[in-house]
């Protein structure tokens, strides 16, 4: 059996998208196992095949450039893996890879494409086209090693008996989200044929949506409320999934649950759309040349309007369901 040790630590959303891509590889490759080192609060994206290990870290435990150099060797006795896969390309791993390296160990680390990234992330510049998915980088990580891998980009439902719909108004950064008056009209709407369950994370999102609950007959507020474990099998119980260009679209692929997305000052072209999610279900202002302005919509608009984002229409989305 050859061992694979693989590691990404952030961010949650492109954790997820290397569980189906690990998958498919040990599915290809019998002989294969992947210990897969990561958050320890991510340990439930990985409980989907036997040979697809978990080893959670917290970093409170391995701090300085001496507590990496404890946990590289503490991987190296408790593994001591055949093959080496960084992909993340951070400082951290960086310094990973390189006491890897040091006790005779090859290496393989994902090319993140960031010319390319921000080249297409340049608002002057008018010739955009998709740039390589991410799932198919981590892929060209292992390919790297010797494996054969080819991406199905198949959702694989999780649950025999979908019904509801799941709604993630919320990310990370303002340049992915509708505005809050958007998001509500879209719940009210969607709630009036449709049981909807809101997910989000967060204090101010928890209230939010605990509001929303109130104002909205045919509505549930999930967020705050649940473990991980049990987010994602509501998840994979859901006809569809509502989402921003967030992890939420991204556990949705994972528990083979259709996604909508909306995106706003980031785009799919940058490679992060969910793993088997059709481009179809894709929700956005198409005639706007700035678009995308930043990678992970953590950038100030351009515009200074996110006209993105303002000038969507929420019956694109609700058109979608008909689809």
């Amino acid at each position: 059996m050859k061992r694979i040790l693989a590691y990404r630590f952030s961010a949650f959303g492109d954790v997820a998208m290397a569980v189906p891509v690990c998958i498919e590889l040990l599915e290809q490759n019998r002989d294969v196992e992947i210990i897969f080192v990561s958050r320890d609060n991510f340990r439930d994206l990985f409980d989907h095949h036997p040979r697809l290990k978990f080893h959670g870290v917290s970093f409170d435990d391995y701090k300085g450039i001496f507590g990496i150099r404890k946990l590289t060797r503490n991987l190296i006795k408790t593994y001591n893996p055949d093959f080496v896969g960084d992909l993340h390309e951070v400082i951290r791993t960086k310094m990973i890879n390189s006491i890897f390296k040091r006790h005779g160990y090859k290496v393989f680390q994902i090319d993140k494409g960031k010319d390319e990234k921000e080249r297409l992330t340049n608002v002057w510049n008018l010739n955009k086209f998709p740039l390589k998915r991410t799932v198919e980088r981590y892929a060209d990580v292992f390919r790297k090693m010797g494996f054969g891998l080819e991406l199905s980009y198949k959702l694989r439902s999780q649950c025999s008996n979908k019904k509801d719909i799941g709604f993630a108004p919320f990310a990370q950064h303002t340049g992915k989200m509708m505005p809050v008056e958007k998001s509500f009209e879209l719940a009210r709407l969607l709630a009036r044929t449709n049981k909807v369950y809101f997910f989000g994370g967060g204090k101010e999102e928890n209230d939010i949506l605990k509001t929303w609950e109130t104002q909205i007959p045919n509505t549930h507020s999930l967020a705050g409320k649940l473990t991980l474990k049990e987010e994602l099998q509501k998840i994979a119980e859901l006809k569809v999934m509502i989402s921003m260009d967030s992890a939420n679209m991204h556990l949705a692929s994972l528990m083979g649950t259709r996604c909508i997305s909306v995106w706003g000052s980031t785009h799919y072209y940058a490679g992060f759309l969910g793993y088997g999610q059709n481009e179809t279900d894709i929700v956005e202002v198409k005639d706007l040349t700035c678009r995308p302005c930043s990678v992970f919509g953590d950038k100030e608009c351009f515009r200074g309007d996110y006209a993105c984002l303002e000038e969507l229409d929420i019956q694109q989305v609700i058109d979608r369901l008909d689809l």
